[in-house]
């Protein structure tokens, strides 16, 4: 027995370094996100060992035993930044771990206020709320905002001229002036600016965008007929002490944004903001003799001023920006002395804007706010010998009224009131009696709104709203809308339906550039009415969690849209001719739409998504016919690889479109009357160095697309010198024009700039 005791003694001390080495501990802990809720079913993976596990109900977990080492945890979760950090186990048990989870680009709780004009997060709000933060457009950098929505599904910038290359937002297949742009939920861009005011944004201050599709007019009013993007910027109190965004690429273009946050007082938070980009290099791949890309000199200041301190965290903002830019586009000889003559063909557009807007809460029992906007616009331009001078002033004043009523009831009614003045250089300001004499146009528009959204259960909402406004020229105007959400139990299905009315009153001289071109005159049939319209949509998000870590969420949608009075511009009835005119038939938009947001549990994430639509004119005697430059289906992606130990993250992102139908010039234009297919992609690489540097670089344009050389008809004449019309008015086929083609440059459905390397850094100091 003794012998067998110290034998067991003896095993027992040969076997004890091996047994030290194995101990293993347990790691647990928590993730929560930002507001202290459980981050339910994120994955927490352990990077050295390629595995992991998800989170409770109550968002706990506990790590399979460890042995010792260093390892990194890597905590992830669908819609929110993923979360790295190193752990050292040893021989005790490692617990009490907490990870707090921030919103990323695609958030389902991020907070919105477009839908409801109060502060909601996205998953309660009843009406579908797409949300892009700035983290998503860093993925594929970009001078301006208007450039950075090419990776939105359903959202397209369309370029609306070849020459100097001013462009427009369409959101499921409606053009530009249909969408309503707003910076801090104020009606800034607009009108004159919908075709030169969506550059000089300094995106260092942009917290978030968000997108509404469909009528917003309930609350929103006029031009929300097709959506409208609502640019969120930066609450001074949350943004870096400084920040610093550049990069160039090798086409020579340089883009420059600044952000700096300051005190101007005891109670005063401050943040500025500076964009500047240049562009001034002559490029002509196509060899067409005109620039493929204009020439740009922008510069914009951007000031936001918060008063922290007042009683009840009662809100005050007051903002300000200021944009100057210098465009040009066209011959590439041009120079300035040839600004609008007649010996050699440019545009040149000189832009100056100012903007004020803010919101104060009043200092009342009441849930009081009040919002308010003014904006003047200068533009000084020549389309060849055509001059354009246009000045808009728009003032606009809202005040609204919250309050909950019981546990069901949350109302919001409003007052608002919206001036414009716009005076131009066009038949469209001139005296009917006498043109020489300039009528400016003056158009009052006051209206009220309520909106009752309605908490039938824990899973239900109904929201109700009705707008009515008195427009100076076209009198009353009414605008309803109902929506309804049904969301599961677990909150991984939500059901969304809407529908509304929008209505929108049109100045084709400050939103159709082709009309400014001197290319073609400009006919009116008849007193153009404000167009009206029906919408209904249904959406549906499904969240899917696997026990891996992989987390999935769908967000479907099919839309519909009824126009009457729809204003469509007629450019195949006569090619020397733009005819604007209340179309006596109809117009419908209808499609359907598919958003996917996966992350895998190594960190690979996707947003991809794919839009299927039919945007089509019904003529009064049945003729139908696709609207002129809309695609019938349109893809993007946005896919997202980092290695962690390296501090590296690969993004590769894209657009791909179908064809679209294109305004030719009779029927001898021997030009594709449809576009092909075509697709831009882009590869990143982003390096950081430490919390403050990134170094970021890659390619756009890998696959160097770029449209047809001949997208402008006879760019050699563009003053129509060799052309013959006949005594109609018609060009008369020669044989030096056998196609009987005058210059023109509205057959434009893709950018002109090809494949260029980039190169930037970000530096931040917080």
């Amino acid at each position: 027995m003794k012998l067998l005791t110290r034998s067991l003694q003896a095993i027992l001390l040969l076997l004890f370094p091996i047994l030290l080495v194995a101990q293993t501990s347990v790691i647990s802990g928590r993730v929560i996100i930002d507001d202290g809720s459980p981050a339910e079913f994120a994955s927490v993976y352990v990077e050295e060992l390629a595995t992991g596990v998800s989170t409770e109900a109550d968002g706990s977990f506990s790590l399979p035993e460890l042995k010792s080492g260093e390892y990194t945890l890597l905590v992830r979760s669908l819609g929110f930044e993923s979360i790295s950090r190193s752990i050292s186990v040893g021989t005790e048990t490692v617990s009490g771990l907490e990870f707090q989870l921030k919103p990323s680009a695609a958030s389902l709780e991020e907070v919105v206020v477009s839908a409801t004009m109060k502060e909601v997060s996205k998953s309660a709000s009843p009406v579908p709320v797409e949300v892009y933060n700035a983290q998503f457009f860093k993925a594929n950098p970009t001078p301006s905002i208007f450039e950075s929505l090419q990776n939105v599904n359903g959202v397209r910038p369309q370029l609306n001229c070849n020459v100097c290359n001013t462009g427009d937002i369409h959101i499921n297949g409606l053009e530009g002036p249909y969408t309503m742009i707003l910076i801090d939920g104020m009606p800034i861009v607009s009108g004159l600016s919908t075709v030169y005011g969506l550059t000089g944004i300094p995106q260092a201050l942009i917290e978030r965008v968000e997108i509404v599709k469909g009528p917003a007019s309930t609350l929103y009013g006029s031009e929300a007929v097709g959506g409208l993007v609502n640019i969120i910027t930066k609450k001074p109190g949350n943004a870096p002490v400084f920040s610093a965004d550049i990069f160039s690429s090798d086409w020579g273009d340089v883009n420059t944004d600044l952000g700096l946050k300051y005190k101007a007082g005891k109670r005063w938070n401050a943040l500025l903001g500076i964009n500047y980009f240049n562009f001034q290099n002559r490029i002509d791949d196509n060899d067409d003799g005109f620039t493929d890309v204009t020439l740009q000199n922008r510069v914009s200041f951007f000031n936001k001023i918060t008063l922290d301190g007042r009683k009840d965290n009662r809100l005050f903002s007051l903002a300000a920006r200021y944009v100057y830019e210098d465009r040009f586009g066209g011959d590439t000889r041009w120079t300035t002395t040839n600004r609008g003559g007649e010996d050699l063909y440019g545009e040149s557009i000189y832009t100056n804007r100012w903007e004020v807007f803010g919101a104060y809460q009043l200092p009342t029992k009441e849930n009081l706010l009040f919002q308010y906007s003014l904006n003047g616009h200068d533009q000084d331009s020549y389309y060849g010998n055509t001059p354009y001078f246009a000045q808009q002033y728009v003032g606009f004043g809202q005040l609204t009224w919250n309050q909950q009523l019981g546990e069901r009831h949350d109302l919001l009614l409003g007052a608002a009131y919206r001036y414009t003045w716009y005076d131009d250089n066009t038949p469209a300001t001139a005296e009917f009696e006498d043109p020489n004499i300039t009528a400016p146009s003056r158009i009052s528009l006051p209206g009220i709104f309520v909106q009752d959204e309605i908490a039938i259960n824990a899973n239900q909402k109904l929201l109700l709203g009705l707008r009515y406004d008195y427009n100076s020229r076209h009198g009353n105007v009414l605008s309803p809308r109902v929506n309804y959400k049904l969301s599961s139990r677990n909150k991984r299905h939500t059901l969304r339906l809407s529908a509304g009315n929008g209505y929108r009153v049109a100045n084709v001289f400050t939103e159709d550039h082709a009309a400014l071109t001197g290319a073609r005159t400009i006919e009116f049939v008849g007193d153009l009415q404000p167009e009206t319209s029906w919408n209904g949509n249904v959406n549906f998000v499904h969240r899917i969690y696997t026990p891996g870590g992989t987390s999935v969420s769908l967000d479907a949608s099919a839309f519909y849209t009824y126009f009457t009075n729809r204003i469509v511009p007629d450019y195949e009835t006569d090619p020397n001719k733009i005819i604007y005119a209340n179309l006596e038939g109809s117009s419908v938009s209808q499609g359907v739409s598919l958003n996917a947001d996966v992350e895998f549990e190594n960190g690979l994430k996707i947003l991809a998504g794919g839009t299927l639509q039919d945007v089509s004119i019904r003529e009064a005697d049945g003729t139908t016919s696709r609207q002129l430059l809309t695609e019938g289906w349109s893809g993007v992606w946005s896919i997202a690889y980092p290695f962690h130990r390296i501090g590296l993250t690969v993004d590769y992102t894209g657009n791909v479109y179908g064809p679209m139908r294109l305004p030719l010039l009779g029927e001898l234009d021997d030009r594709p009357g449809n576009s092909p297919v075509w697709s831009l992609q882009n590869i990143q690489l982003t390096k950081k160095f430490g919390n403050r540097l990134e170094i970021y670089g890659g390619v756009k344009n890998l696959l160097n697309y770029t449209p047809p050389a001949n997208s402008i008809a006879r760019a050699f004449d563009p003053f129509d010198e060799g052309v013959t019309f006949g005594d109609d008015g018609q060009v008369v086929p020669t044989a030096n024009n056998p196609n009987a083609l005058t210059f023109d440059p509205t057959y434009v459905f893709a950018p002109n700039q090809g494949r260029r390397g980039f190169l930037g850094l970000r530096f931040t100091v917080w």
